[in-house]
C-alpha cells in the first residue's frame, strides 16, 4: 500500500480503495468465516466490513495499520451478526430420511460448512503474528474451525486474534473496546475449551496436504464410499473414527456404528451406489458427493464430504448437508447418470 494509493482512496477513488483493501480480503474473509463458521455469512460480513471502511476512510488517522483498522470493523461486525443471529429462532437439525441406526450420540447442532480451499489462495503466511499459538493451517483446519464454534462469541474473537494471528493482548483490547485485563480472562476460558475439544497432540499427524499418501488414502476411500463398500471403508478407520452430518445431530463413532450407519444409507438408496467429484475443505481432502435420482437417470449434489486424515487412517468423515455451496466449490448442481 501507498501512501498516494490511500489518499486517492479518501478522496472517493474506489479503484485506490480496491488497492489498498485488496491484499486483506482473503485474510479477513477467513477470519469471518473461523467465527461465524459460514462461507456465506462470511462474505456477507466481509462486504460490510468493507463498505464500512470505504464510508470511514476519511477518519481513518493512521495511528495503527491499516490492516489492524480492518481487523477491528470485521470482527466488530461478525460479533454484531452473532447476536442478531442468536436472537432468531434455529430451525430444527435435520432428520436422514430413513430410519437410521441408534447414533453413539446426539450432539449440539453445529451450524457449520466447509471452507473451499479456492479461497485461501493468495493467502499471504504474513497474516499469522509471531505471538501466534496455532499454526496457520492449524486454524484452517476442521477440527479447530469446529472447537471455535462451542466457544462463546467474544471467547472466539479474543482467541482468534491472540491465537490464531497473533495480535497481542493491548492490541486485541484496542480492537474489543475491552480491557486488557478482559482480555486475558476471555483468553484463558476460551484455550481451556479448545484444549478439550482439539485431538490431543500426541496423536499421529495427517500426511501432507497433496502429498501422494493423502491422494492414495483419499483415493481408496472414494472408490469404496462411491460403491456402498462398506467393508472398504470401515478398513480405512481409525478405531475411534467419527462421522458426523452438519447440522444433523446423529453422530457415530467407531467402525461398528459407523457401518451399521452407511449401511442402512445403502438399503434405502437400492444400493445404487454415489458419485464423488473431488475437491477440498479447510486443507483437506474432500468429494462432492451425488446421489442418484430414483426417478430419472441423473445425480443430484447432496453433500460436501470431508475426511480428516491421521497417518494412514481416516479419524473423521464429515458429511456436510448441501446448502448452496456448489458455486464455492465450483460443483456442478447435477450429474447425468
Amino acid at each position: 500500500m501507498t501512501t498516494d494509493a490511500l489518499e486517492r482512496a479518501r478522496a472517493g477513488d474506489d479503484r485506490a480503495f480496491g488497492e489498498v483493501t485488496g491484499p486483506y480480503l482473503a485474510e479477513l474473509r477467513l477470519h469471518c468465516y473461523r467465527i461465524l463458521g459460514s462461507v456465506q455469512d462470511a462474505e456477507d460480513v466481509l462486504q460490510e466490513t468493507l463498505l464500512a471502511a470505504w464510508r470511514g476512510l476519511g477518519q481513518y488517522e493512521g495511528r495503527a495499520a491499516l490492516r489492524t483498522w480492518l481487523y477491528r470493523i470485521a470482527t466488530n461486525r461478525c460479533l454484531n451478526a452473532l447476536r442478531a443471529d442468536s436472537r432468531r429462532p434455529r430451525p430444527e437439525p435435520p432428520e436422514p430420511p430413513f430410519e437410521p441406526p441408534r447414533p453413539t450420540r446426539r450432539g449440539e447442532p453445529v451450524w457449520l460448512q466447509p471452507y473451499p480451499d479456492a479461497l485461501l489462495d493468495g493467502l499471504p503466511s504474513a497474516s499469522v503474528g509471531p505471538d501466534a499459538v496455532y499454526e496457520a493451517k492449524e486454524t484452517i483446519a476442521l477440527a479447530f474451525v469446529v472447537a471455535v464454534q462451542h466457544l462463546p462469541p467474544r471467547q472466539r474473537a479474543v482467541l482468534l486474534l491472540r491465537d490464531a494471528l497473533g495480535f497481542r493482548s493491548p492490541e486485541v483490547a484496542g480492537l474489543l473496546d475491552t480491557s486488557e485485563a478482559s482480555v486475558n480472562s476471555a483468553l484463558q476460558r476460551a484455550r481451556a475449551t479448545m484444549t478439550a475439544l482439539l485431538p490431543a497432540a500426541d496423536r499421529e499427524r495427517a500426511p501432507l496436504p497433496r502429498s501422494a499418501k493423502e491422494r492414495e488414502l483419499a483415493e481408496r476411500f472414494a472408490a469404496a464410499f462411491a460403491a456402498d463398500d462398506v467393508d472398504g471403508v470401515v478398513a480405512l478407520l481409525t478405531d475411534d473414527a467419527w462421522f458426523t452430518m452438519p447440522p444433523a445431530n446423529h453422530e457415530y463413532q467407531g467402525p461398528l456404528a459407523i457401518a451399521g450407519f452407511l449401511t442402512q444409507s445403502a438399503r434405502y438408496r437400492g444400493n445404487r451406489g454415489t458419485a464423488l467429484i473431488p475437491t477440498r475443505a479447510n486443507g483437506q481432502p474432500a468429494f462432492g458427493r451425488y446421489v442418484p435420482d430414483p426417478r430419472a437417470q441423473v445425480y443430484h449434489l447432496h453433500s460436501i464430504v470431508v475426511l480428516t486424515m491421521e497417518g494412514d487412517r481416516i479419524s473423521a468423515i464429515t458429511n456436510f448437508i448441501d446448502s448452496g455451496l456448489a458455486p464455492y466449490f465450483g460443483l456442478a448442481r447435477t450429474l447425468p447418470g
